[in-house]
C-alpha cells in the first residue's frame, strides 16, 4: 500500500471515529433509564467499542437526627421583625451544600452586613459534590442578614441573605 493510499484509508477511519454512528443517543440512554426503572436497578454500565456509558441513581443522602436549637436563637420570622415593618429581599440556596462566605480560606468575605449589592454580584459559594456554585444577588439593595454561618450546611431553599432593596 502506497503512503498516499495509507494516509487515506487512516484519514477515513479517523473520520468514522469522530462522527456520531458509533455513539450512543439520546433515546438510547433514555431506554437505558427506563430499563433501571423497570427492573429496580441502582446502577448500569454499558460498554461498545468507541463508548462507554455509566448511569447510576441518585442515592438520598442519610438524614441526620434532629438538632435541637438552643433557646436564645430566633427564627428568621423574628429577626425581619426588629428590622421594621419593611419588606426585606430573601436570597435562597438553590442546592444543598456547604456555605462559604469566602473564595478561599483567609481571603475578605464577598459581603458582610450592610454593605450595598448590586444585582449579578457574586454573594457567596454553596459548595456541592466539590463543585463551587457562585450565588448571586437578583435585587440591587443593602444586606440586613447573612444567616448562615461560615462553612455551615445549607439546605435547598434554605434563606441565605436578607436584602433591604432599593
Amino acid at each position: 500500500m502506497k503512503a498516499e493510499e495509507l494516509k487515506e484509508l487512516l484519514k477515513q477511519v479517523l473520520d468514522y471515529l469522530g462522527s456520531d454512528e458509533h455513539k450512543l443517543s439520546i433515546e438510547e440512554i433514555k431506554e437505558l433509564i427506563q430499563l433501571m426503572e423497570d427492573h429496580g436497578l441502582e446502577e448500569i454500565e454499558v460498554k461498545t467499542v468507541f463508548s462507554k456509558v455509566r448511569i447510576v441513581k441518585s442515592r438520598p443522602s442519610p438524614v441526620a437526627p434532629p438538632v435541637k436549637q438552643p433557646a436564645v436563637q430566633k427564627p428568621v420570622k423574628e429577626e425581619r421583625e426588629e428590622v421594621g415593618e419593611e419588606k426585606l429581599h430573601e436570597i435562597k440556596s438553590p442546592i444543598v451544600g456547604t456555605f462559604y462566605r469566602r473564595p478561599y480560606p483567609g481571603a475578605e468575605p464577598y459581603v458582610k452586613e450592610g454593605d450595598h449589592v448590586r444585582k449579578g454580584q457574586v454573594l457567596c459559594i454553596v459548595e456541592a459534590m466539590k463543585i463551587m456554585n457562585e450565588i448571586e444577588s437578583d435585587v440591587d439593595g443593602t444586606i440586613v442578614k447573612i444567616i448562615p454561618e461560615d462553612a455551615s450546611p445549607v439546605g435547598y431553599g434554605d434563606t441565605l441573605f436578607l436584602i433591604k432593596p432599593d
